[in-house]
């Protein structure tokens, strides 16, 4: 009876690890900061998930004061967010309510950048979705 027990107990371990690592990695960062040395950082940490994960869905959303980071002539990792976003497993996606806002046009936008109506509501649904949330600071 207890052997019964113990191999049952431990085939619903075996089984929740197979499940835990079949598991989608899907992660939405939340990037907002002007700061350089964020948008390094989350560059970074985008590179690293993509190259241990290769299946891994990684999208940042930028809204507020983060647009530079996206933007011809003014991104301080623009060959980085160019490379990363001809993945097709990774997305930058600007909040056009802030490019209406800082008066900047989708023309503007590095390659591979992406528009959504409204970012906060890009990242709720994504919660929604199952996604992982990182809000993007150091």
């Amino acid at each position: 009876m207890k052997r019964k027990i113990f191999t049952s107990i431990l085939s619903l371990f075996v089984c929740a690890a197979v499940v835990a690592q079949a598991t989608d990695y899907k992660v939405v960062f939340d990037l907002t900061s002007k700061d350089t040395n964020d948008h390094k950082a989350v560059i970074r940490w985008v590179s690293l998930i993509a190259d241990s994960q290769p299946n891994a869905q990684l999208e940042v959303v930028f809204y507020g004061q983060s647009l530079d980071m996206v933007v011809k002539g003014k991104s301080s990792v623009a060959d980085d967010v160019t490379k990363l976003a001809a993945r097709k497993n990774i997305a930058f996606k600007v909040c056009a309510i802030a490019l209406q806002h800082h008066n900047i046009d989708k023309a503007q936008l590095l390659p591979g950048v992406q528009t959504v109506p409204d970012g906060i509501y890009e990242i709720i649904t994504k919660q929604k979705e199952g996604w992982g949330y990182i809000k993007a600071v150091r």
